[in-house]
């Protein structure tokens, strides 16, 4: 498009207007090729403004221009590299400028002359930096605030030992009106899928936006959130930057958790999954060992009825380790408790109806993995039934004192009665079936030993081994 003859001739030659209208042939060939808005600028008399009389946008590009500006002034403010090229004649790259939009775009000058080496016009090649000179300015407001910022994350790299990978994480950066000025290409993933454009929007735009904004002016510091975007946990970390007691900015750091709540959350399952198991266990146990007692009591032989009764306690010994699993969800068992319960459920088993024998148990509490926690169970279960059976004959009353130690990584436990005392060498003799397990249980699964030992009066029997790599003794 080529402004009117009659119009050029009112500061043209003729012989100049016929170079301006060959070379407008050529407009959309160089515009189609360089992919820029192609004018063509001829100054006015006085020297100090230049009209537009050709103009050519590329076909297959982003013109700047939503209007023909043939015919518009180009004023000396706006697009200094143009006039410097009527000034001087020579070529001018890079200049920048604004068109008649209102743009900012970025001008490459070529000078027009005629025969006599006159310059009667210039041809200019036009792109759009709007982009470019936006993320300038975040660069500048970066530059700016680089000391205040690294001082305030280094107080975040103290307490986050992550850091790093935060950086790998959404970032988004607002200036001193809360609006978005930079935001990294995964936190668009986060918030441009769920609907929220970020850039030039503020951040009471965001989900939480209006929560950021109140918090950093009443902290004046750093905010920290979690909050659900869609299909994902987000973690938020917002710092405000802070400039002679006054907020000209901040960071908003984002970490996708959704992975990590998933995981808690297939956790959480398979706990309860895990406890109602033991439930069952725990349940299943206590059924057979009901079943146990109504067979003991149809039996006549005291014998065969002190058999039934042991293996019920053993039974009940590993039930009670179930149903403290079922309760805690843990893997790990505190065995103190296990103690009182699996004690006390022996003797309201064992114990003549006329005897007061009463549990102590001391020490320390011991913390266990459940199978060596069974094991323990079973242990105590075999040590205090050996205590009634031995320890209170025809006695009315006595104690059975449980003391847990712990010395450097050595736990000992000692199962201490006031009783009659017993015959060592009978006790520990070979083919007593609660012995066998005691000393299999002991050696092989807990790793230690076994001792007997007269107390005066009564007797004391200690486990001693060592405490396992998981265990905990406080």
């Amino acid at each position: 498009m080529i402004l009117e003859v009659s119009a050029l001739a009112s500061f043209l030659r003729k012989e100049d207007i016929k170079i301006i209208e060959e070379l407008s042939k050529y407009l959309q060939l160089f515009s189609d090729l360089s992919q820029s808005d192609v004018f063509i600028d001829c100054l006015l008399p006085g020297g100090e403004e230049a009209i537009v009389v050709a103009e050519a946008h590329p076909m297959t590009g982003k013109s700047l221009y939503r209007e023909p500006v043939v015919g518009k002034i180009a004023y000396k403010e706006n697009e200094p590299g143009v006039f410097f090229c009527f000034k001087t004649g020579r070529p001018v790259i890079g200049s920048r400028g604004v068109s008649q939009e209102n743009v900012n775009m970025q001008q490459n000058v070529m000078p027009i002359a005629n025969e006599s080496g006159k310059i009667i016009g210039v041809l200019i090649m036009e792109q759009d930096i709007t982009e470019k000179i936006q993320q300038e300015k975040n660069v500048e407001l970066l530059m700016e605030t680089t000391e205040q910022l690294s001082e305030t994350l280094y107080h975040i790299a103290m307490s986050e030992v992550a850091i790093p990978d935060l950086m790998h994480e959404g970032l988004l950066l607002f200036d001193c009106d809360y609006q978005i000025m930079f935001a990294n290409d995964r936190a668009k993933e986060m918030f441009e899928a769920n609907g929220h454009l970020l850039v030039g929007k503020k951040v009471d735009s965001l989900p939480f936006g209006s929560m950021i904004k109140e918090e950093l002016n009443i902290q004046k510091g750093m905010f920290f959130h979690e909050f659900e975007l869609g299909e994902h946990f987000l973690q938020l970390k917002a710092v405000s930057i802070q400039r002679n007691n006054r907020t000209v900015g901040g960071v908003l750091l984002l970490r996708d958790l959704s992975e990590l709540k998933e995981k808690e959350k297939q956790l959480m399952i398979k706990s309860a999954v895990i406890r109602e198991i033991h439930h069952r266990v725990k349940n299943n146990l206590q059924t057979i060992a009901s079943l146990l007692r109504l067979q003991m009591r149809r039996i006549d032989s005291q014998e065969v009825e002190k058999v039934f009764r042991e293996i019920i306690n053993r039974i009940t010994s590993i039930s009670i380790i179930h149903e403290v699993l079922s309760l805690e969800g843990t893997d790990m068992i505190e065995c103190k408790e296990v103690i009182e319960l699996v004690s006390n459920a022996i003797i309201s088993s064992m114990k003549q109806s006329e005897q007061k024998i009463t549990i102590q148990v001391e020490g320390c509490s011991l913390y266990l993995p459940s199978q060596k926690a069974s094991s323990l169970a079973l242990v105590i279960n075999e040590l205090v039934q050996n205590a009634i059976n031995h320890a209170f004959i025809n006695l009315d009353e006595g104690v059975i004192r449980i003391e847990l130690k712990k010395q450097n990584q050595i736990v000992s436990l000692a199962v201490i009665d006031d009783g009659v005392g017993v015959d060592l060498e009978k006790v520990q003799q070979k083919g007593r079936l609660g012995l066998q397990i005691c000393q299999t249980l002991i050696s092989e699964d807990l790793g230690g030993i076994l001792e007997f030992e007269n107390n005066h009066p009564g007797t004391k029997v200690t486990v001693t081994f060592p405490l396992p790599k998981e265990g905990l003794v406080t």
